[in-house]
């Protein structure tokens, strides 16, 4: 017998659904906000979980990662909302959710969802199995790391092609050493190929090798990067920029794993495990001709799709810490306290370069710190507390509306007193209209200053033909 819960506000959908959870022979728990949903997830496990988008209390989407975070027993999540929205379903499956269901949807249909989410689940947990992974180098507590996780899991097991995608700085590289050093290919070479600086000229010589008289200055045979993988790993860091010509040569390879060394007649094979990584959105290369739609199906066995630092959490303070640490002791130093304004103050900040950055930034406060026991929000960097300064400030200012711009309630309510979504969608629309006028409609500093995110603000800004 599952649970499933429901978080939704529409009484009569959660009657419906109740109805049915209780035919199908499960128990059903119901919650009006997400606040009470939440509280629900925290103290018990819950299979099946049906989330509405508009809550009295918040956004079921943008509420996602806290939900993943915080729930005891990582259920199916369902989304509900009675109004379709294609950037909604995108961040929603995105997000990985059982299904995107827009009301009014026939019980049918419903059914039959839920019964295969629970059947799914139910397998899911019967091959789940404690996979021991060396995960050393890797710092992360937060949802998203441990979805991270799963599939370094998976792809350790494997010998599949795998695509690390992710901003500047998150950890690509790192991440595909963990991959390999999990793996039955763990004894044999990890052979990194940086195709930034894969020139068309240095190509051939450079992947496939040589032999001696191959060209001028082929004074001996050299074997490639393919050759050199061999048993092992080859890593195509930065594949996004990839020569197109060299795309095709390498499609080649991944189909045969065969190749032709410069100035050899005869073809020899590598028998090597692929592993490639972007911070380029290679579906839109493909779209825009840039890069091949083959190939990147070959790459893209297996996604790893890692999270910027700003949407890991808990996770900046857990780093500091081990970094911080590791300082300490490479510069024979005791540990060092960390006071509450300096993690403050790392939370606030929005970390465009991520990990990479983070570790830049301590590394520079703990230079600054000298022999003093206790780093201190004075020993970050300036351009940082900068940032998170004026943030705050603009953020304050938005806030504050002036009292001949804001909305009466002896006014609002003459006449007719409006219904509660009436009211809200008033509410919304003005909200909109006066942080865009705060901030002269830069979209990035509205995400930033709102909480909402990009979908979501583009939504409500459709709904409401605000323009921008």
């Amino acid at each position: 017998m599952a649970l499933i819960l429901i978080i939704d506000d529409d009484d009569n959908f959660c009657g419906t659904i109740q109805s049915l959870v209780r035919r199908m022979g499960h128990d059903f728990l119901a919650a009006g906000t997400l606040e009470q949903g939440i509280r629900i997830l925290e103290e018990q496990a819950v299979d099946i979980l049906l989330l509405d988008v508009g809550l009295p209390d918040g956004n079921g989407l943008e509420a996602l990662s806290r939900i993943k975070e915080i729930s005891k027993s990582s259920p199916e999540i369902f989304i509900i909302t009675g109004l379709g929205d294609p950037a909604g379903a995108e961040t929603a499956i995105t997000e990985g959710v059982w299904d995107y269901i827009v009301k009014p949807t026939s019980i049918k249909e419903t059914r039959a969802s839920l019964t295969r989410a629970l059947k799914y689940r139910q397998e899911k947990q019967r091959r789940q199995q404690p996979v021991a992974l060396d995960l050393d180098r890797i710092v992360g507590r937060s949802a998203p790391m441990q979805k991270c996780f799963e599939i370094v899991a998976q792809a350790a097991a494997s010998s599949a092609p795998v695509l690390i995608t992710g901003e500047t700085g998150t950890g690509k590289e790192l991440f595909a050493q963990t991959i390999h050093a999990n793996s039955l290919r763990k004894d044999k070479g990890f052979i990194v190929v940086d195709c930034a600086f894969l020139t068309e000229s240095l190509m051939e010589s450079t992947l496939f090798g040589h032999r001696k008289g191959a060209f001028t200055g082929a004074v001996e045979r050299r074997d490639g990067l393919v050759k050199l993988a061999d048993q092992g790993t080859l890593f195509l860091d930065e594949v996004g920029e990839m020569p197109l010509s060299a795309q095709k040569s390498f499609l080649r390879i991944l189909q045969e794993k065969r190749f032709r060394p410069l100035g050899d007649a005869n073809e020899i094979t590598s028998d090597f495990r692929l592993m490639a990584a972007t911070n380029r959105d290679l579906d839109a290369m493909v779209e825009n001709s840039t890069f091949r739609r083959d190939l990147l199906y070959r790459l893209r066995t297996i996604h790893l799709p890692l999270p910027p630092l700003r949407r890991r959490g808990r996770d900046i303070e857990v780093l500091a810490r081990f970094k911080v640490s590791q300082l300490c002791k490479e510069n024979n130093l005791p540990p060092k306290k960390i006071e509450q304004g300096f993690f403050d103050t790392l939370n606030a900040y929005p970390w465009p370069g991520n990990v990479r950055e983070l570790f830049n930034v301590l590394e520079t406060a703990f230079v600054a710190s000298g022999s003093e026991a206790t780093l201190y929000t004075m020993h970050l960097p300036g351009e940082v507390r900068i940032q998170v300064t004026r943030a705050s400030i603009e953020k304050g200012q938005v806030s504050q509306v002036p009292e001949n711009d804001a909305i009466d309630p002896a006014t609002f309510f003459q006449g007719n007193i409006p219904g509660f979504k009436a009211w809200k969608q008033k509410m919304e629309r003005h909200y909109l209209e006066r942080i865009i006028a705060a901030t002269n409609g830069d979209v990035k500093r509205i995400l930033n200053l709102s909480g909402l995110s990009k979908s979501h603000f583009y939504s409500l800004v459709k709904k409401y033909g605000i323009q921008i």
